[in-house]
C-alpha cells in the first residue's frame, strides 16, 4: 500500500490500530538496545538516544508512561506517525513499536536538536534560515492537510533540526493530531500558538478542528523565530499585545501598527496577515508563504546602511 496516495479516515485508521495492537511485543530495552543519553522530555515521558544492538544504528525511542498514557492515544500518535513519514519534511518514524511493563514506545530518525535551541532571544534566527524552514514547513502542513489530518500543535521544539543553517528540517510530535472535522475540547492552557477560536473555548464547549488551527500555529511560529520573541502571550481579548493586533488588522489605516511588528518588511507583514487572521475562515493555505520568499522579510535599518557607507 502506498502511503502517500492514502487520505486518512476511520476505516484505515482502525485497520492500522488492529494490526499495531495485535503485533506490539513485549521486550526488555537491555536486551536489545544500549541507552546512550535523554534527548528530552515532557508529561508524556521522554525520549533517549538508543542504539539498537541488532542493526548497530542509532535511533531516537520514544517512550510513554502507561500509567499517563492509553494504549489507543499511543497508537493513533505511532500510526499517524507512520503514515506521514513518506514525506521528506516530517519525521521519519520506523515500523518499530513496542512495550515493556511501564512504557510504551516507537522509534524514529535521529536529528541534531529542535527549531527552539538556535533561537535567540530578540533577536531570533538568519532570515535566510527563517525562510528555508518556511518552504519546508508549508509543504509538511500542505501534505497533512490534504490527507485530511491536523497538527495542532505546532511550534519551535516540534520542528527538529539536522543542521546550524535549516537546509534539512522535520515536523514532528503527532500526539495532538487529528482528523479535520474531530470535535475537541479546550486545552489546559492557552500557549502564544494557540489560535484564538482554541483560546475561546468554555469548559463544555467543542471545537471543530480544521486546517487553519496550524495555519496559525505557523504563523506564530515565524514570528517567533524572525523576531525572537512572542506576538502575544495568549491570543485572547484580556491580553493587551493581542487585542492591538486585531485591532489593527482589521483595520490598518486607523490603528496604528504595534510596535513589536515593525521589525518586518511591508511584504512580510502582508504574508503574517493572511496567516494570522482572526476569522479562521479567512485564513490562507500554509504554501502561501512561498510567494514572499523571494522578498525581504526584515526591514532594512536605515543606521545599518548608514554606516555600511561610511565604511
Amino acid at each position: 500500500m502506498n502511503l502517500n496516495e492514502i487520505k486518512w479516515n476511520d476505516n484505515y485508521l482502525n485497520e492500522m490500530l488492529l494490526h499495531t495492537s495485535q503485533n506490539l511485543p513485549m521486550i526488555k530495552i537491555e536486551e536489545n538496545y544500549v541507552i546512550v543519553k535523554e534527548l528530552g522530555s515532557g508529561s508524556y515521558g521522554h525520549v533517549l538516544l538508543a542504539l539498537n544492538q541488532t542493526k548497530g544504528n542509532l535511533m531516537a525511542l520514544k517512550f510513554m508512561q502507561k500509567n499517563k498514557t492509553d494504549l489507543h492515544m499511543f497508537l493513533v500518535e505511532y500510526c499517524v506517525s507512520l503514515c506521514l513519514s513518506t514525506h521528506p519534511c516530517i519525521i521519519d518514524t520506523f515500523g518499530i513499536a513496542f512495550q515493556t511493563e511501564r512504557h510504551y514506545i516507537f522509534a524514529q530518525e535521529l536529528a541534531h536538536d529542535n527549531l527552539f535551541s538556535l533561537m535567540k532571544p530578540q533577536i531570533g534566527l538568519p532570515e535566510n534560515s527563517v525562510k528555508r524552514c518556511a518552504i519546508q514547513l508549508s509543504s509538511a502542513l500542505e501534505y497533512m492537510h490534504k490527507k485530511g489530518l491536523v497538527h495542532r500543535d505546532v511550534k519551535p521544539e516540534n520542528i527538529l533540526i539536522f543542521d546550524q543553517e535549516c537546509h534539512k528540517v522535520k515536523l514532528t510530535d503527532f500526539g495532538l493530531s487529528c482528523r479535520a472535522g474531530t470535535f475537541v475540547e479546550s486545552m489546559p492552557e492557552n500557549l502564544p500558538y494557540t489560535a484564538p477560536e482554541m483560546c475561546s473555548l468554555g469548559t463544555a464547549d467543542k471545537l471543530n478542528v480544521q486546517g487553519s488551527l496550524d495555519t496559525w500555529g505557523f504563523g506564530v511560529l515565524l514570528f517567533c523565530i524572525l523576531t525572537g520573541y512572542f506576538p502575544w502571550a495568549s491570543a485572547v481579548q484580556t491580553d493587551k499585545n493581542f487585542v492591538q493586533y486585531t485591532k489593527w488588522h482589521k483595520s490598518s489605516k486607523i490603528f496604528q501598527i504595534p510596535n513589536q511588528w515593525k521589525a518586518f518588511s511591508t511584504e512580510a507583514l502582508e504574508m503574517l496577515r493572511k496567516l494570522l487572521v482572526p476569522d479562521p475562515g479567512n485564513r490562507c493555505i500554509s504554501t502561501e508563504v512561498i510567494n514572499y520568499v523571494k522578498s525581504p522579510w526584515k526591514r532594512i535599518q536605515i543606521k545599518t546602511m548608514y554606516k555600511k557607507r561610511l565604511y
